[in-house]
Parts: C-alpha cells; sequence; structure tokens
C-alpha cells in the first residue's frame, strides 16, 4: 500500500461493464485503491495470493468457476481479508455456501451494489479497527 491508501482491493468480475464500475466506485474511495482485477478464478487466486490485498470483491458467476473455487483457494492464507461476495444471484443456498467458504458479505448486485462503497470506506477509514458482517 502507498500513502494514500488503507486498503488495497482486488476485484473478481467477468462483466467489463460492473467490473469497470466497481473499479471507479472504489478508486472514488478516500484512503481506497484498485490494485488489480481477474475475471476467472485461476488468475484471481494467483494474484490474490501475490498481491495480499486488503479486501476483495468478487463475483459469484465466473468464467470457469465460482466465487467458492476462490474462496477455498485464499481464505486460510489470507485470513484477514475481506471478501465481498457481490451477485446477480442471491438464493439461500449460495449464500450459504459462500459464507462456509469464508465470505465475510453476501450482496445482491441488483439491490445492494452500493453497499460495497460503505464497506470499503470503513475498511480505508484510519480509525476503522473491525468491520461486521451482513
Amino acid at each position: 500500500m502507498d500513502a494514500r491508501s488503507n486498503a488495497d482491493v482486488f476485484i473478481v468480475e467477468d462483466s467489463p461493464a460492473v467490473r469497470d464500475s466497481l473499479v471507479d466506485l472504489v478508486n472514488s474511495i478516500d484512503g481506497a485503491r484498485v490494485v488489480g482485477v481477474a475475471d476467472n478464478p485461476n488468475a484471481a487466486i494467483e494474484t490474490i495470493l501475490a498481491r495480499r490485498p486488503k479486501c476483495v470483491v468478487l463475483d459469484f458467476q465466473l468464467i470457469g468457476g465460482t466465487a467458492i473455487d476462490v474462496l477455498r483457494a485464499v481464505r486460510e492464507p489470507l485470513h484477514d481479508m475481506v471478501v465481498i461476495v457481490l451477485t446477480n444471484y442471491p438464493e439461500p443456498g449460495y449464500r450459504r455456501a459462500c459464507m462456509n467458504a469464508g465470505a465475510d458479505w453476501f450482496l445482491d448486485k441488483s439491490t445492494q451494489f452500493e453497499e460495497v462503497q460503505t464497506i470499503v470506506s470503513g475498511l480505508a477509514s484510519p480509525r476503522t479497527t473491525s468491520v461486521g458482517c451482513a
């Protein structure tokens, strides 16, 4: 992290339009910056493990896999990282699977997109020591 970033964020999203919106959203937050993006589980896992961001915003359905594939690979070595699953598939079974695999948040893209800003803002605030779960 550089002097202006308290929250490095990695975005895993296969829709270019949604990915661009998330990049713009995160980069508009004081103290936060996007440190990378990926559109598939393999690229996401490799880069997340290398860059060790404070937060990952993770789409559920990806090219070649799901958020659960990513969570299983990165959660144990990066247990302090905050993971926000942002999905168009808000079914209870997917929520349960993601939370069991280590997600901190499970948000519906169509109704909770802006909550990403609230969560990341909390992480970027120097006086914040923890973030709750939803």
